[in-house]
């Protein structure tokens, strides 16, 4: 019965390539991060051009500068690219929860069964993860299933892909932890 489920998937949510989905920089983000970086590197100028470099004044100025130089450096590169839902514009938001039943959920994902409840419940943690991408606006939803094998989670089914009241049914079921 579990070696049905067990399928070769290669790609992952993340990787996957959907037609209504891009990565963007998301130019607010940017912008916050070169203020950070100018806040910062003038935090840190002001610290050299001091007259007592020795001081605890001049101390904070130079760690404020090098902190915020290096959270603007993080935010450039690791926090300026974001999801999209193109047909909306609305960013994707990511997450992760767990459950126990991984032939019911599959089954749920590929029927679009959310109206039934099927009682499975998302807990703490668990021998399966669900990652999912949701609008903001709730009309798109990627849904990927994976079973922990030792050590790692390996994709154990394909991405679903739902829309419209598909998707809104689907964050409704995540809201109350029950599918």
């Amino acid at each position: 019965m579990m070696n049905d489920y067990i399928s070769l998937v290669e790609t992952t949510l993340f990787s996957a390539t959907h037609p209504d989905i891009v990565k963007r920089t998301n130019i607010s983000s940017v912008l916050i991060s070169l203020a950070l970086c100018v806040i910062g590197a003038g935090a840190f100028m002001i610290s050299l051009n001091m007259a007592d470099s020795s001081s605890a004044m001049s101390m904070l100025l130079i760690t404020v500068g090098i902190i915020l130089l290096l959270w603007a450096v993080f935010r450039l590169f690791w926090r300026s690219k974001e999801w999209v839902y193109v047909p909306t514009g609305s960013a994707m938001k990511e997450g992760t929860c767990f459950l126990e039943d991984l032939p019911a959920m599959r089954h749920v994902l590929e029927k679009k069964d959310f109206m039934a409840k099927n009682n499975i419940r998302l807990t703490a943690n668990g021998n399966v993860r669900m990652d999912y991408m949701v609008s903001r606006d709730k009309k798109f939803v990627a849904v990927q299933l994976f079973r922990f094998i030792p050590y790692t989670y390996e994709p154990a089914s394909p991405v679903f892909y739902f829309t419209g009241n598909d998707a809104n049914a689907f964050v409704q079921c995540l809201k109350t932890s029950n599918f």
